[in-house]
């Protein structure tokens, strides 16, 4: 039998105005546009008159939507009159009892607090550990490399290469040359009020070529690359591939780790000057246009501005770089678990751990080689 209409009336009895219910007041039947259109304007006008009475006995079916639509009426709490028959009242009481008041959780003791803490140096560890043995077995796989060349996985590592290096050089040329022009702009107004229009070339030489042009490109390459190294290392987990190769005695980290690290120690330090050439074009640009500095001027100062060992610097930061992303790529590929959902959050975690350590890194070259072409 098809269930009873909504239905909602107000009536004035010698008590004072109540409010009484109807038919089945289900999510089906208050789905219905038209139902809905009878009753929303009387619910709406009982619900803000004070002292009103609701008589709920009439009703021939209350579930949790209908009991959440009229505990939402009445303000989240329980009106001065109400008649109900007992499974109504434990309906209504169940959806008061979630819906009443907003869930706070516990403060955490400092007993788990110190667990807590505990558990993240733990997985930290953990991940230490990880990519130790991850780059001893790069480093035993390379030996092997060198010891029998020609059984190396050098078709793995062209391909790597390309879609590492050669696919990348649009977007890092676009965002190296945009870089240039607004380091350009701002230090331009910076040195006008000084008179020392020409010192620009001194400044966007060191700052690209030592700092800003291998950032840029690893930070690129680590959101670009890196994520699909894990994302490709995930997947034949999630296939199977992964068991596929344990089982026929493929040695995982000669064929996965090693085409992927060599790949981006080649192609990094040449992305990174790619990156640099395009963003002290964009400066020597925007220099010509804000300062009057010419690109003739500029090719003639920025030999004698900046050193040759920042450049080989540059470069050998950039190749550690490179490495180092394709590690933690594969590091976290290798931890997926056979999920979907892992796959999303290795891959993430697989971002924000390259970029983290590529920042970390280029500090620490930077106190190192502090006397270094400066």
């Amino acid at each position: 039998m098809p269930e009873a209409t909504p239905t909602l009336t107000l009536h004035t009895r010698p008590t004072g105005r109540c409010a009484v219910l109807g038919g089945c007041w289900s999510a089906a039947r208050l789905a219905d546009p038209g139902q809905w259109s009878k009753i929303s304007q009387t619910l709406v006008l009982a619900g803000s008159s004070r002292g009103v009475q609701w008589d709920l006995l009439a009703l021939t079916r209350l579930d949790h939507t209908g009991a959440q639509l009229l505990w939402n009426t009445w303000g989240r709490q329980w009106p001065m009159q109400l008649q109900v028959n007992p499974a109504q009242q434990a309906m209504l009481q169940r959806v008061a009892r979630f819906s009443g008041a907003e869930l706070r959780l516990a403060p955490m003791s400092i007993g788990q607090r110190f667990l807590k803490l505990g558990e993240q140096l733990w997985l930290l560890w953990d991940h230490l550990l990880g990519l130790l043995a991850l780059t001893g077995q790069l480093l035993l796989d390379l030996l092997a490399l060198v010891r029998s060349p020609r059984c190396g996985p050098w078709r793995d590592m062209s391909g790597h290469l390309y879609r590492i290096g050669a696919t990348a050089l649009p977007v890092t040329a676009l965002v190296g040359f945009m870089i240039g022009i607004v380091l350009a702009y701002l230090m331009s107004r910076q040195l006008r009020q000084f008179g020392a229009d020409t010192f620009i070339v001194n400044i966007l030489g060191i700052g690209l070529i030592r700092e800003l042009g291998p950032m840029l490109a690893a930070i690129l390459i680590a959101g670009r690359s890196g994520s699909a190294i894990t994302a490709q290392i995930g997947v034949m987990r999630v296939t199977e591939e992964l068991d596929a190769m344990r089982v026929m005695g493929i040695a995982q980290g000669y064929r996965l780790v090693l085409p992927r690290a060599l790949a981006c120690a080649v192609a990094m330090p040449l992305i990174s000057v790619w990156t640099t050439l395009a963003a002290l074009l964009g400066g020597m640009l925007a220099a010509d246009a804000v300062l009057g500095v010419t690109p003739a001027y500029f090719f003639a100062t920025l030999p004698r501005a900046v050193e040759i060992g920042n450049l080989w610097l540059a470069l050998g930061k950039s190749m550690v770089f490179g490495v180092l992303i394709a590690l933690v790529g594969c590091h976290y590929g290798l931890r997926v678990k056979p999920n979907t959902e892992s796959l999303g959050q290795g891959t993430t975690a697989s971002v924000v751990t390259s970029i983290t350590v590529v920042l970390l890194v280029d500090a620490l070259f930077a106190v190192v080689f502090k006397n270094v072409g400066i």
